[in-house]
């Protein structure tokens, strides 16, 4: 195995062992299962089994429901006999977190049960704990001893098994030695699965899921290396970013994280977490696999990119490409947003709306949200009105000459039209006739034909000081072939800064969406990219609600124009993959039968009265499980702690308990208030 994936420039699904889960078969190359979690209370069986059916009718394969005591264990039996009645016979699940005795009934009625060793053996108190090596050794003797008995009954029952990390409910003894990172993820599942193996148990699925996606790839990537440094095999992955949110924002931060891992061919069932209704999920779960089916716009018939035999950089930590800056794109500034206004035939002050720049005519001045563009692309358009003072234009170099400002508009040329101008010069020229000497924009079709032309022109031109390259392609494996350039240009040692450049060549809101956060995410988590530019093809050059779910908290209206929706979604990429924050963030757990509020309409309610407080993360959970250790990297926690009552945290520390949920979002905003977290809104 090469690393973590089979290939870094081809598509090839990762080979893992076969599971079954009652008839269903997954890993081992079957097709990528789907699966949802299920909202109801357990204890309604006959609300739980219609759940259940509308969401096996959405397409889902498995359905997961919680057991958080006995009882509900045991209604589990009643809701299976019940569907199973109704005709339906999908394997269903049962999530079991603080309680063994349950995961236990559980087995024996169900077809599989997801454990968090987090919580299923060891508590988590937030204390740090140091153990010696000895005392280390008696704790996993201990987990040995309360684990085994599930594996025993799963074993003798046919019962498959999820062994499900969560990043933020690793256990303190865990924490202790490994702190809150990937390998503690990825060490916290295999102390569970050595034990089952030892069992001679092998039906077991691995999922590390975490809110945010940069850590959630690289604990999978990690895991993988793991496994097959270990063992010489793989089991089944389960891919997930836990409490991704509701609407667009949770739609991306899920294609980023799941999206990253599909295009190496890693998962092999995923499930879509958002604060929506569960058969909601299953829409945007197709989305994600069906780019990978044969003859799809994104299929598995690939164009060939030279292979990487040796990478340059680290898969399983986070770090940005070195570049160079070149105006205020590149070096340690934040990636920008170019947007593309070529198709409109005429652009006005009011164009500018869509991508965050308002005119207000009485005052002659721009109002500019924390999500406006950084540059325009107006192709042929001409300009004949005052741009924003922070905004920028690209046009095509005939045009660029004509243009009075030379320090707002900048060339932007083909690699080919960029060298020919530069052997054709006149004998002693003022290069500043034809270039820029500010900035100028290259494009690079990566590993297009001949492919060998596009190494040799970044080894003679590659640092050039005033240059900016957008790298895109043509191929199916696009994001593959634009990494395997990335992976030239380090090893070149060229720090010249890169735009990525994505078009899409799909039809519905929801499948253009999925597709940018999939190819340029992927991209972004690895530290490539200074920017980042979308675009639609003219065959799909529209917002087609056919097969969308618009209907989720998707904020698009049939008014809302292409450019609007793309600026949006750029935003939300950036703001996914952490690496440029413009708006709040809300790390929001999916809901199931422990939460104890309606999460939907209060995370709604909390986004209302916090969404301008650029940069805060607050996380809404609906009980203790998904709690302060489901939120990770939250500044601020509103957790159900009791039916009506919430908890609220500043980071993991509780500061007001059992509050009543009449006034709880009034005094989560107290809470900011007094810890400095606090703006009042803008009245424009």
């Amino acid at each position: 195995m090469q690393l973590y994936c089979n290939s870094l420039t081809q598509y090839s699904r990762l080979i893992t062992k076969e599971v079954k889960i009652g008839d269903l078969l997954l890993g081992n190359n079957h097709p990528i299962r789907l699966q949802t979690m299920t909202t109801t209370d357990t204890m309604d069986t006959i609300a739980t089994v219609e759940q259940s059916i509308r969401c096996i009718e959405a397409g889902a394969e498995l359905v997961r429901i919680t057991a958080p005591s006995k009882k509900e264990a045991e209604n589990l039996g009643n809701i299976k006999n019940e569907l199973r009645k109704r005709g339906y016979n999908t394997p269903l699940i049962a999530d079991i977190h603080f309680t063994p005795n349950a995961a236990e009934i559980a087995a024996r009625i169900i077809e599989k049960v997801r454990v968090n060793p987090g919580n299923y053996v060891d508590k988590k108190k937030f204390e740090q704990i140091d153990y010696t090596n000895l005392e280390y050794a008696e704790e996993i003797d201990r987990i040995r001893d309360r684990f085994t008995p599930l594996v025993k009954i799963c074993k003798q029952y046919g019962t498959a098994m999820r062994i499900g990390t969560n990043h933020g409910s690793l256990s303190d003894r865990i924490m202790s030695r490994y702190g809150d990172t990937p390998n503690g993820m990825v060490e916290s599942a295999m102390e569970f699965l050595r034990i089952a193996r030892s069992e001679s148990y092998h039906n077991i699925i691995l999922s590390m899921k975490a809110s945010n996606p940069q850590v959630m790839v690289q604990a999978y990537r990690l895991l993988i290396q793991q496994m097959d440094a270990e063992f010489g095999e793989c089991y089944p992955l389960h891919l997930g970013v836990t409490e991704a949110g509701d609407g667009e924002d949770g739609r991306v931060k899920s294609a980023a994280g799941i999206g990253t891992l599909l295009e190496d061919g890693i998962g092999d069932t995923i499930r879509v977490s958002l604060t929506e209704d569960p058969e909601f999920e299953i829409p945007v779960c197709k989305d994600l696999v069906k780019r990978y089916a044969v003859n799809g716009p994104q299929s598995t018939d690939h164009c060939n990119v030279p292979n990487i035999e040796k990478l340059p950089y680290s898969p399983f930590t986070y770090s940005r490409r070195k570049t160079f800056a070149v105006n205020n794109i590149g070096g340690t500034q934040v990636p920008v947003v170019i947007a593309d206004l070529s198709k409109l035939e005429t652009i006005t002050p009011t164009s500018l709306e869509s991508i965050g720049y308002k005119y207000d005519e009485p005052s002659d001045k721009w109002n500019i949200s924390d999500a406006a563009a950084d540059y325009i692309f107006t192709g042929m358009a001409q300009l004949d009105f005052a741009l924003p003072g922070t905004l920028k234009v690209i046009t095509w170099p005939n045009y660029w000459q004509n243009a009075n400002d030379k320090e707002k508009y900048f060339p932007i040329y083909d690699v080919a039209e960029y060298v020919n101008t530069l052997k054709t010069l006149p004998l002693g020229a003022n290069n500043d006739d034809y270039f820029s000497p500010i900035l100028n924009f290259v494009m690079l079709d990566c590993f297009s034909n001949p492919n060998a032309a596009n190494i040799a022109w970044l080894e003679k031109f590659g640092n050039f000081p005033k240059i900016v390259y957008c790298l895109s392609s043509k191929n199916k494996n696009s994001m593959q072939s634009i990494r395997r350039m990335m992976v030239e240009m380090i090893n070149a040692k060229i720090e010249t800064p890169v735009i990525i450049t994505t078009d899409s060549n799909w039809q519905t809101t929801d499948e253009h969406l999925i597709h940018y956060a999939t190819e340029a995410g992927a991209l972004l988590l690895d530290g490539f990219g200074d920017g980042v530019c979308f675009g639609m093809i003219e065959a799909s050059y529209k917002l087609s609600t056919e097969n969308s779910q618009q209907s989720t908290g998707r904020n698009y209206s049939i008014n809302t124009s292409v450019e609007q929706f793309i600026n949006s979604t750029a935003f939300s990429i950036l703001q996914a993959t952490r690496t440029r924050i413009s708006k709040t963030e809300y790390i929001s757990c999916p809901s199931c039968g422990r939460t104890l509020f309606d999460l939907q309409e209060t995370t709604a309610k909390i986004r209302t009265v916090t969404n301008h407080l650029k940069g805060v993360k607050i996380a809404i959970m609906g009980c203790i499980v998904n709690g302060p250790g489901e939120m990770a990297d939250a500044d601020f926690g509103y957790v159900g702690s009791g039916v009506g009552k919430i908890t609220l945290y500043r980071g993991k520390d509780v500061v007001k308990k059992n509050i009543d949920s009449e006034i709880a979002v009034a005094e989560l905003i107290n809470l900011l208030k007094e810890s400095g977290a606090w703006v009042e809104p803008s009245l424009s």
